[in-house]
Parts: structure tokens; sequence; C-alpha cells
């Protein structure tokens, strides 16, 4: 039989165990249509790297509705379709797993199931987490038991924001601007500051600074709140900014657009035009606004199609390892 907890009840209850480690924060964002889930889990502590590890090698095995995992230090970022999927757990080789991702008005629904350690993961430790609403343990697991709970966690909207072109020969550097930007919403309670991203662009661009890059970083925003952030961004962009040629880009979609994806590449290994971004943004359903002029507007619209993969953004196509 089910029973639900707050994470407060879960702690009241369960916390003295020794072996119950509560995750840090788990924040779920979604899309406009609700078709995908990205989930951000800071595993337990804030330091169980191991923990995270195992979760991005098994989820990604065993579950269908994982479209990518990947690890960065204890915080796991899996991209999901929302569905439901039979899991065929199998001890040591796929332990642990999403059965169901659900997105219900302005609520995310996440049904874990786990073997042994990975099940006491999937429900209590989980379960303590801040963000988490309820969780419903369907079967509470731990040592060769099964372990099965659906989390109920907010429905946060997805913003991905690209800037570029903000410096100039003497002053300036857009990633560190675009970072205290997004660090100081986080601070101020208007967003979750989650990734930063910064994309090399092609580095024999005619325009460029220096090293000819742009950057992007992932926001959780309440809904009600989107418009309200750009426009926050924006501003301080205008008052910050030393280029006359300061661009932004936004996208509120979970899956990277096709095109916004093919322009990141164009962009990354050759000369694209202010013309082509403008075409592009309105094919990927993005935003695109001069903020102190247009070129900076290519670079932040690249920066979008590399906004979810960080490590692969700071590469220079073509160059040799």
């Amino acid at each position: 039989m089910s029973e639900t907890y707050s994470p407060s009840e879960i702690e009241e209850r369960f916390g003295a165990l020794p072996y119950v480690t509560p995750y840090s924060r788990i924040i779920a964002l979604v899309d406009r249509g609700g078709r995908a889930v990205e989930l951000h889990e800071f595993h337990a502590r804030d330091r169980c790297t191991g923990g995270a590890a195992w979760e991005v090698y098994h989820y990604a095995r065993t579950s269908p509705l994982v479209l990518s995992a990947r690890r960065e230090g204890a915080r796991n970022v899996f991209v999901c379709k929302t569905g439901r999927a039979e899991l065929d757990l199998v001890p040591g080789i796929a332990g642990a797993g999403l059965e169901e991702v659900r997105v219900e008005g302005r609520e995310v629904l996440l049904t874990y199931a786990g073997l042994a350690g990975g099940g006491i993961a999937a429900t209590l430790c989980r379960g303590m987490a801040g963000n988490v609403i309820s969780t419903e343990v369907h079967e509470r697991g731990g040592g060769a038991e099964l372990g099965r709970a659906t989390l109920r966690l907010p429905a946060t909207r997805r913003l991905a924001i690209g800037v570029d072109d903000t410096d100039d020969a003497e002053r300036g550097a857009t990633w560190s601007l675009v970072n205290e930007i997004a660090f100081a919403l986080e601070a101020e309670g208007e967003a979750s500051y989650l990734l930063h991203t910064i994309a090399q662009l092609y580095p024999d661009n005619p325009y460029k600074t220096t090293n000819c890059c742009a950057t992007a970083v992932t926001l959780g925003v309440p809904g009600e709140s989107l418009a309200a952030v750009r426009r926050a961004v924006r501003e301080e962009l205008e008052s910050s900014t030393f280029s006359d040629e300061c661009g932004m880009a936004w996208s509120e979609e979970v899956l990277v657009p096709a095109p916004l994806s093919r322009f990141a590449e164009r962009a990354r290994r050759g000369m694209v035009t202010v013309e082509e971004a403008r075409r592009v943004a309105g094919e990927g359903g993005a935003g695109l606004e001069p903020v102190t002029g247009e070129r900076g507007c290519i670079g932040a619209l690249a920066a979008l199609g590399t906004a979810g993969d960080p490590d692969g953004a700071v590469t220079t196509p073509g160059a040799e390892g």
C-alpha cells in the first residue's frame, strides 16, 4: 500500500536511518508544450559524485524516457520525454531508472524505480530533496528489494538566453558578465541559475574581439515571470555592455530545435549573416533582440544551439587536439 510524505515527514520518520542521505535539490524544467522535461538532480549532500555517476550510467541504459544523461560533479542533467515505460531492472547491469515522466498542470510527476541502494535513492533520499512537494512511496526498497516512488515537483519553465558582443578591445568579458547577471537573478529569487555555456564561434571572424566566443545560460523560471526575467537581462546588458553591437536571443524549448543546432554549427565553422540569424530564429521559435546593435544577435542565437552541451561548445571545430 502506497504512503505519501512531505520532505519534512520523510526526514522525521526515516532521517535517523544511517543509510538515508538526502538529495540537495531536484528541479524539473518543462517546455511550452509539456512534451519534454529537463531534470537537474543535485545528488546526496551535493557531494556524492559516485552516486551521480552510477545513476547517469544506469538511467540512460534502463529507461527509454531518458533521451540524454550527463554529470557535472554531483549534479545530473537528464533530458526526458514525457510518457511511461516498463523497466527491465537487472542487478549490476540496469539497476534503476525512470518509469514515468508526466506534466500535470503546474506540476511534474516522476516515477522512479531501483534495486537495493538504487531503490533507496528512488524513494527516501530523493523525497527529502529541496523543491519536492510530496513523495508517494509505492515500495520502500533497501537491501535486495525493489524501491519505487512518485515524486511531485513544481513545473518550472526552461529559459535559455544567449548573449554576444558585450566587450571591446580594452574592457569586458561576455562569459563573466552573463554569469554575474544570472547569479544575481538567482540571488534575488527571480530564477534558478542552472547552466553556463561558452560557445566557440568561427575564430577567423574579422569582427571578433579576441577569442570569438558567445555565452548562453539556462535558467529555471516560473511561467508567469518569463517576460520579466528576459526584460531584466536585457536591461542589465544595456547598462553594462561596452559594445555597440550587443545582441541577445532566447528559447523556451527543452529539446533544441534542429534549425538552431544547425545554425550554431555553421557559426562555429564560418561566417553567417544577421539576415540568416533572423530567419533561423523564426524557424526555431526563438526570440532575437538587438540590445545595442544587431551583429551580436548572430553569436547570441548560435549560443542557444549549444546551450545544453558546455563541454562540446568550447571546442574549436577542425582544431587538432
